[in-house]
């Protein structure tokens, strides 16, 4: 079967397009641009990429090989939705799909079990670090996750697993597709407001996800805050009780790698300390409080909890932080701009570069950086910034004076990220 992938740069389509390559599927995809996640791709032995979706482009390819089943990213839809691919699979009768759809089909026809990492926020470690205790203890599984990691790729299948580990996204209710074996709930915030209008909407997509669930594993916090009947689908951690496990930094983190160790205990019957031990060799992962250079820091942080989390593990490095900050869409910053206020409280300096655009309502004013300051309790803590030498020349001031440069970022090609690595370490 030969199965296209449009948006196959994307932190989700990517992995899920890996794990049908290595399951043995023939696979090929598009993006709108060029990003380090395609180059990935490509080492990984997924070669026919092509850059640009328009009806010619996927034309050749179907020519060259009939294309069976074409699944394509939220993205794709929501900026489109007379998208040239889209447009050119109805014509010629070509299976559509999100990628929901072709996960289902894997894990029903290879007798997979779901295990599934739902939340707000700290999904994405949360996955690679129940991949890694499973590694640790020697048991195979297979997995989608949404980062680089060191010790493994972003998705892989295998064919001996029993188990299958998710990062399961709420955005356009993708996760509401699945009825996992068993769901981690990392926090429930607001979130992704253009799919749900209210907090409520988004607190129902929750309610209905867990009780899809075979068995959940949830923070007494979200327990209290979404008002969740409390059964016997839930098993439920206490947040005043989280192992100190010094080898891990930020108390984010120590959550996400308790609530991995209560999962893999309940799923395995290893015991705790064994299951801690093994978990505090966790090595990171890319893009999450990931050290470039010495001192010079780059984290995906893109919702005030994230930030939140990751400026109080910046802390617990130094007292000195100082903070370059791209939001991730503007649309998400009409949401959230009041919610500023206090969230560089202890920080040094901010830099705030313009937003990074994706999704975008056309009918939204884009929020400049010196608007969406101006809703700081510390506005003179922070300048407006671009992407350009004079902001390369500011951060290595910082880095010579000894501060903690931490690098908020959450898009993807073309991002802060890529200029970072572009600037700083040509990676």
């Amino acid at each position: 079967m030969h199965i296209f992938f449009s948006g196959i740069g994307g932190t989700a389509i990517g992995p899920l397009a890996l794990i049908a390559h290595q399951a043995g599927y023939t696979v090929s995809g598009s993006d709108k641009q060029t990003s380090q996640y395609i180059d990935y791709l490509k080492k990984q032995g997924i070669n026919n990429i092509t850059i640009g979706q328009d009806e010619a482009t996927i034309a050749a390819v179907h020519q060259q090989n009939p294309i069976d089943w074409l699944v394509y990213s939220s993205a794709v839809a929501i900026e489109n939705t007379d998208h040239p691919e889209l447009v050119f699979a109805e014509q010629h009768n070509i299976r559509m799909s999100k990628r929901d759809e072709l996960l289902n089909t894997v894990l029903e026809d290879r007798n997979k079990k779901l295990v599934a990492i739902a939340g707000t926020h700290g999904k994405t470690t949360t996955t690679a670090m129940a991949i890694w205790l499973f590694q640790q203890c020697n048991i195979p599984v297979s997995y989608s996750v949404g980062a680089k990691i060191p010790f493994g790729d972003m998705g892989r299948f295998d064919a001996t697993s029993e188990y299958f580990i998710y990062e399961c996204d709420e955005f356009d209710k993708n996760f509401l597709a699945f009825h996992p074996h068993l769901s981690l709930i990392t926090g429930i915030d607001y979130d992704h407001h253009e799919i749900f209008p209210t907090r409520a909407d988004y607190q129902a997509a929750f309610k209905q996800f867990l009780g899809q669930s075979a068995q959940n594993i949830v923070w007494q916090s979200d327990i209290d805050t979404n008002q969740l009947e409390n059964t016997e689908r839930y098993s439920i951690l206490d947040d005043n009780t989280v192992p100190a496990m010094k080898t891990i930094i930020g108390q984010v983190n120590r959550r996400n790698a308790w609530q991995v160790v209560q999962a893999v205990h309940q799923l395995t019957q290893l015991p705790i300390d064994d299951l801690l031990e093994k978990m505090s060799t966790f090595p990171g992962l890319s893009r999450r409080f990931e050290q470039l250079i010495p001192n010079l820091y780059t984290d995906y942080a893109h919702t005030i909890p994230k930030i939140a989390g990751c400026l109080q593990l910046a802390h617990e490095v130094s007292d000195n932080i100082v903070v370059v900050y791209e939001p991730l869409t503007n649309r998400r910053q009409h949401y959230i701009k009041q919610e500023y206020a206090t969230l560089f409280k202890d920080i040094k300096h901010l830099y705030w570069v313009p937003s990074y655009l994706a999704r975008e309502d056309n009918d939204q004013a884009i929020l400049k950086p010196a608007e969406l300051i101006a809703y700081l309790d510390n506005p003179q803590i922070a300048e407006p910034a671009e992407l350009d030498e004079t902001l390369a020349q500011q951060i290595k001031k910082h880095l010579d004076d000894g501060d903690v440069v931490v690098c908020l970022s959450g898009g993807g090609g073309g991002s802060l990220d890529e200029w970072l690595r572009t600037t700083f370490t040509n990676a």
